[in-house]
């Protein structure tokens, strides 16, 4: 397996829709239920192509299972983040540390080890991450809630990666496409942590989701289904080339997450953040020949 130029600037495509979708979530004024209705809305647009291309061997539905137990902690550590702090310091957190614990469990769950050149790569990236992340570091601190929600999610996202990578390539092995595992995913996905969202509201409260919703759903439908293209693509990279260069490329994303906390969001950039970009640039470079 090797990451080649093709699979490269389909990841960074996945890494656009994937910054889009959070800024999505990050710029609503209910994110819990703006992270509901994305998946909700991504299941729903799933579903039709799931019923018609079918489902992933038997063998591939312990890692679905494990991953949407996973992706419930990873919803709640990712409205916790946003409601504690802005896009640009919790979402570089919490994609850009996740790579590195990736990396560091290849060997031992995936039987991948990255080579000298693809670990700079990686380390590259985590380093240009923080970075951009971190551009204020001493107002930072003060957003103690935020870094404990996106630091968590790090792990939360590192974990999930691994459990996918490893399930989407038992769906291959079985001669079944990388499509029918990302489809049964999210059409799974897209009812747990809204039905957990329903739950915890009151009789008023849900009257004001369906309000909500009627307002919010041309939005979150945009967001679900960038959500289905970014993993999907990330999931059939990682059938192709090595699940931790793919988690690494992947994270690129936070370069878009920057870019759009600036211009849409109105949040601050400087020149920290523009050598970030850059050694995470270098990090991608090191990663392709590596």
């Amino acid at each position: 397996m090797a990451l080649t130029w093709p699979i490269v600037a389909a990841v960074l495509c996945a890494a656009l829709l994937h910054a889009s979708w959070n800024a999505l979530i990050k710029s609503g004024n209910d994110k819990a239920l703006d992270t509901a209705l994305v998946h909700f809305l991504g299941a729903l647009i799933a579903l039709p192509f799931m019923l018609w291309i079918g489902l992933p061997p038997r063998s591939a539905w312990p890692f679905i299972a494990a991953s949407l137990v996973i992706h419930i902690g990873y919803y709640i550590a990712l409205v916790g983040a946003y409601q504690h702090g802005e896009l640009g310091l919790t979402y570089p957190i919490m994609r850009g540390f996740a790579p590195m614990l990736v990396a560091l469990a290849s060997s031992a769950f995936i039987g991948e080890a990255p080579s000298l050149v693809a670990w700079l790569g990686i380390v590259g990236i985590t380093l240009g991450v923080a970075l951009v992340g971190l551009a204020h570091p001493g107002e930072a601190l003060h957003h103690r809630k935020a870094l404990m929600f996106a630091f968590a999610n790090a792990a939360i996202i590192a974990t999930y990666t691994v459990v996918d990578g490893r399930g989407v390539r038992e769906s291959v092995a079985d001669d079944h496409g990388a499509i029918r595992y990302v489809l049964t995913l999210f059409v799974l996905d897209g009812i747990a942590y809204p039905l957990l969202v329903w739950l915890r509201r009151s009789a008023q409260g849900r009257r004001e989701i369906v309000t909500y919703a009627r307002q919010r759903w041309p939005v979150a439908a945009l967001g679900g289904s960038a959500s289905i293209g970014a993993y999907g693509i990330a999931l059939w990279a990682m059938t192709r080339a090595p699940v931790a260069s793919v988690a690494a490329l992947r994270e690129t994303s936070v370069l878009f997450a920057a870019l759009i906390g600036t211009v849409w969001l109105k949040e601050r950039f400087g020149l920290q953040r523009a050598i970030g970009t850059g050694v995470i640039v270098a990090g991608v470079m090191a990663l392709r020949f590596g």
